[in-house]
């Protein structure tokens, strides 16, 4: 028999970079995204939204609004009357600081661009001229645009249940007798790091289309979210309705990256408008609004001091970490996410035997933070990376030398930030990445009138996040555990459901792979079905790399359960012992000498239900669910970066990058390499290019793609991608997460090249962006 195409020398579907289901419905253009969903009387609704950065609303006047052709409706807080929505930590008061968002502004406004009031119109261009007629009357306040304005407290609080603007400060780790430690170290280095404020940038902005049914008595909401269950749960809240009484429906997505993981105020008050008005409503986020008025993220301040031995032994870091979080705390995660994330994990890759931490989260009058792709931990590394660096320059030591010297070598692992770090590949990424960058004669590079530099970042992810993990940071919603249910039709094919969410990492492929390998049959007969609130039991959608390691895990698991059936029904069937009975690999039942395919068994379990044992009912269907019980499951990665320095512009060009990845058992290789290039060209575009600024009244300075620089293609260069393999032992086919590995490492790898090519110069910078300006500064003043 020929093998089937694309299937591994073994006979498995994972491994084998398929030709990806999603392919030809989204190159074709037959993709259905929030925009393309046109229901009979849809209303278009756009936001009134803040000029303010920090005022009371004295005044909001719509109607002038109302007397605009075209416009339906229009309505302000008062008018909807919805709930508030609050993210909350259970963690006492000197720790964590609940605010609450309220889904238009009431009486005061925190950030330029917080809507206010929603305009509902017959198109959206007379629902922007309604916004235009709106009056709105506000009583500045100072606005608070900076950490230092934030800790400074000097004037009005963003909140005022909040007077110092600190929402969570948590010392997560104090080893005991660490000051004596650096007393006693022979060399103790210190760095800062700044990074600007980012936007995920999806390609597309967020949007809903929302409507009541009246027959099924339900707010029916298509929206374009990584986290539909958590937005049904809210939205219901919000509105007083039973959670029943709220379905979300996800249609394609182009692309999340943590900005739509949290739930936002315009899809609730557009369904609030859509059930008041018994009428479909759509809103479509503008890029200005985007950029502007949507989740933000990155904005962190680190202080962090390590003391080593004089052979380059680490011997205790010090931290202190303040993350600029915008005006609100996002759900269900809280303004803790950023703090906590890095409090919790920044000795990375390192033995670090002492350990004490501060993390802090101030509020300021800017839009909200979500989490981006790597939450933080682009931060941490850079200051992990950068402390190697610094240690190894002032220790006279190789600084690759230093970093093997306390990369964690010997596993399990249990690091001093109490985290259990599963076998990885440390050593062996460092190790093969530098070799790759030798072979190809860049250690030795020189470019005519330019500098060359450098440099590496050596880094893990932790991508299995169950519950236990998110419980340690004590969220009242603990993320976690994932539900899939598989049901086989007469014909033999299966529809498995996953609580995760495709927003471009190819679920429908990778999934069907997964399933397809437990039944022995063909990717084609399995349909992935997500994003459906009345079709999926529960789920906790997709971020932090989870979706393979834990949704995976789930779909396997009732796979398996589903093949448990097939060889119960074909034992009966057959006669013999369950245990005589194995899947065949061919979509069939080996029962003894007989071979019962599955549509055999199907056509029983559904169409001759008499003939099935008393105790078992008509049907082929299971269900299972996965959580960790642990820590997770790490990823693991190093990457080299080699720069250009031109001192005439100050310019860097990246003259080649090459990622030595780990992330256990690759489903698909292709989409894994994938997203590991997307991920380094996010953390380029953070090193070099992409920071959302305000000026001294708060209004964001970056409105359009001319302010807010984006790299192109001729600015990402082509990345080299080496795969190493170390199987998890408890996710289904040994797969972790590569989601946010790319992202992670490339800020510091760029930065730490940046500040080898400058090292003449005595001058090593410390903020991303690296701003062309202080490049071509430290290059005119070299000697």
């Amino acid at each position: 028999m020929a093998q089937p195409p694309g299937l591994r020398r073994d006979g498995t579907w994972v491994g084998a970079s398929v030709p990806r289901r999603e392919d030809p419905r989204l190159l074709t253009g037959r993709g259905r995204f929030v925009d393309d969903i046109t229901l009979p009387r849809m209303l278009h609704a756009a936001f009134v939204r803040s000029t303010e950065a920090h005022a009371h609303l004295s005044g909001v006047d719509l109607s002038e609004v109302r007397e605009v052709s075209g416009v339906v409706a229009a309505f302000d807080a008062a008018d909807l009357a919805l709930g508030d929505i609050t993210a909350l930590l259970e963690r006492p008061a000197e720790q964590f600081t609940p605010t609450s968002m309220p889904v238009l502004a009431r009486e005061k406004v925190r950030y330029a661009g917080e809507p206010v009031a929603i305009v509902l119109a017959t198109d959206p261009y007379a629902a922007e001229d309604g916004v235009e007629a709106a009056v709105v009357e506000y009583e500045p306040l100072d606005p608070v645009v900076s950490e230092e304005a934030a800790l400074a407290a000097a004037g009005p609080p963003v909140h005022d249940e909040a007077p110092g603007n600190v929402l969570v400060d948590v010392s997560l780790f104090a080893t005991e007798g660490i000051d004596e430690v650096f007393t006693d170290a022979h060399t103790v280095v210190r760095v800062e790091a700044h990074t600007g404020r980012q936007n995920a940038l999806p390609l597309e902005t967020r949007g809903a289309v929302a409507e009541w049914d009246d027959r099924a008595e339900q707010l029916v909401v298509h929206t374009c979210t990584q986290v539909p269950h958590q937005v049904r749960t809210v939205l219901a809240r919000c509105a007083g309705l039973d959670e029943r009484q709220v379905r979300v429906l996800v249609p394609d997505m182009g692309g999340g990256f943590g900005q739509k993981c949290v739930v936002g105020r315009e899809a609730i008050a557009a369904a609030a408008a859509a059930r008041r008005l018994r009428r479909p409503v759509k809103w479509i986020e503008d890029r200005r609004e985007a950029l502007t008025a949507s989740f933000l993220a990155r904005e962190q301040h680190y202080t962090a001091r390590a003391a080593f031995s004089g052979d380059g032994e680490i011997l205790a870091l010090d931290a202190d970490v303040v993350c600029d979080m915008g005006a609100y705390s996002c759900y269900p995660f809280t303004a803790g996410i950023e703090p906590l994330m890095a409090s919790a994990e920044m000795p990375s890759v390192y033995r670090v035997p002492s350990y004490r931490v501060r993390g802090r989260a101030v509020t300021t009058n800017k839009a909200p933070t979500a989490p981006y792709r790597g939450v933080s931990r682009p931060q941490y590394v850079m200051v992990m990376e950068r402390l190697m660096e610094r240690a190894a320059r002032e220790l006279g030591l190789d600084p690759l030398d230093v970093r093997r010297r306390n990369l964690i070598t010997e596993f399990p692992y249990r690091g001093i930030n109490e985290v259990t770090y599963d076998p990885g590949s440390y050593r062996e990424s460092l190790d093969l990445c530098e070799q790759v960058l030798r072979d190809e004669g860049w250690l030795a590079h020189t470019e005519p009138g330019r500098i060359v530099g450098v440099g590496y970042a050596c880094f893990s992810e932790r991508t299995g996040y169950g519950s236990g993990a998110f419980a340690q940071r004590k969220m009242q919603v603990v993320p976690g555990f994932d539900l899939s249910q598989i049901t086989m039709d007469l014909d033999g094919t299966v529809t498995v459901t996953t609580g995760t969410l495709s927003h471009g990492q190819s679920h429908e492929t990778t999934f069907a792979q997964i399933v397809a390998d437990r039944l022995g049959i063909g990717y084609d007969k399995v349909k992935i079905v997500q994003g459906d609130t009345d079709r999926i039991t529960y789920g906790w959608g997709s971020f932090a790399s989870r979706s393979v390691t834990i949704g995976g895990s789930a779909a396997s698991a009732a796979a398996a359960k589903l093949g448990d059936q097939l060889r119960s029904l074909a034992a009966h069937l057959a006669e013999v012992d369950l245990d005589s009975t194995e899947l065949d690999g061919r979509g069939g039942v080996r029962a003894g000498d007989r071979t019962l395919p599955f549509t055999e068994l199907a056509d029983v379990a559904y169409l001759r239900a008499h003939l099935l044992p008393k105790d078992v009912g008509p049907g082929l269907t299971a269900t299972a669910s996965f959580d960790v019980g642990g820590d997770g499951t790490f990823s693991n990665a190093t990457h080299g970066c080699v720069v250009a320095l031109d001192p005439g512009t100050g310019g860097v060009e990246i003259l080649r990058y090459v990622c030595v990845e780990d992330c256990g058992v690759a489903i698909h290789p292709r989409v894994v390499e994938g997203q590991a290039r997307g991920g380094i060209a996010q953390g380029i575009a953070g090193a070099l290019f992409e920071e959302v600024v305000y000026d001294e009244l708060g209004q964001p300075m970056a409105p359009s793609l001319m302010e807010y620089k984006v790299p192109t293609a001729a600015e990402i260069p082509d990345v080299r991608i080496e795969h190493l393999e170390t199987p998890c032992a408890f996710t289904a086919n040994g797969a972790k997460g590569a989601g946010e590995g790319g992202t992670i490492g490339a800020p510091a790898a760029v930065l730490n090249a940046v500040n080898h090519a400058l090292r003449h110069t005595g001058v090593e910078l410390d903020r991303t962006p690296i701003a062309r300006a202080a490049v071509h500064e430290a290059l005119k003043e070299a000697p």
